[in-house]
């Protein structure tokens, strides 16, 4: 099954939902609003002259995000609508910026440069069959005391919502629609992945790199999780049985070995 051709397919029709949601508010970013959240900003920290590499960008909110907070940036996706649009969103703020359209092995098999921080975040993994050619990809891009930021949503959601919380060979394949507030009733074909969080951790150690802090977090910017609860000022939270349940988790690592 091309799980690539499939899962672009679905990301291309995405992109033109999402730039028209408030889900993605395009336009207030056009007027200087940052699309990062707290959770990323605390834990990356400054980016000022740093090179920074965006995993799977989408259309490059979060990248252009980190270049307006002084970062020389890269981003990758698969879809070649997203990139697109995160080149047309470059031009209109003015600001420079590298897309680069391509799924992220073949991505790493080509990539020569190398950066100070590569950044992958919120729903990247689980498109993903493969976490330790991901790690490996992730080496190979960083410098030598290069950091890498992951924040993600927690597995353990999906576990409450009955899909595997640890990895298979088989895939999910589904008709599924899209999370933002204007998604109709179209469905995309979409596959995808389980992939736990020891899984996650060990194939970043085994490529060599230093795992600094890993955090779980119990409120999540975005609601996109059935029955999360408003916090405000917080987030969105989730409950089972009256209690917390981890909704987001963040990893910092250190590129040690080459």
């Amino acid at each position: 099954m091309d799980y690539i051709s499939i899962n672009k397919k679905a990301w291309d029709k995405r992109t033109h939902i999402h730039c028209e949601s408030k889900f993605y508010d395009v336009k207030n970013f056009l007027e200087g609003k940052s699309s990062l959240n707290n959770i990323e900003l605390v834990e990356v920290g400054s980016v000022t002259g740093k090179s920074l590499l965006h995993l799977q960008c989408h259309f490059g909110l979060d990248t252009l995000s980190w270049a307006r907070a002084g970062a020389q940036v890269t981003g990758v996706d698969l879809s070649s609508d997203a990139i697109v649009k995160a080149n047309e969103l470059a031009n209109k703020i003015n600001i420079k910026a590298n897309f680069i359209c391509n799924d992220i092995y073949k991505f790493g098999e080509r990539n020569k440069e190398k950066y100070d921080i590569v950044f992958i975040s919120y729903g990247a993994l689980c498109w993903l069959p493969d976490l330790k050619k991901w790690a490996e990809v992730i080496a190979k891009s960083l410098k030598v005391d290069g950091q890498v930021n992951l924040v993600e949503f927690h597995p353990f959601n999906d576990l409450l919502t009955g899909y595997s919380y640890f990895g298979s060979e088989s895939p999910d394949v589904e008709e599924e629609i899209t999370y933002t507030e204007n998604c109709g009733e179209e469905t995309q074909k979409v596959i995808t992945w389980a992939h736990s969080i020891s899984e996650v951790l060990n194939a970043l150690i085994d490529v060599g790199i230093c795992i600094e802090s890993f955090n779980e977090h119990i409120y999540s910017p975005y609601k996109c999780l059935e029955g999360a609860e408003h916090v405000k000022n917080k987030g969105y939270q989730l409950l089972f049985s009256g209690q917390n349940v981890p909704v987001i988790y963040s990893i910092k690592g250190r590129m040690i070995n080459k």
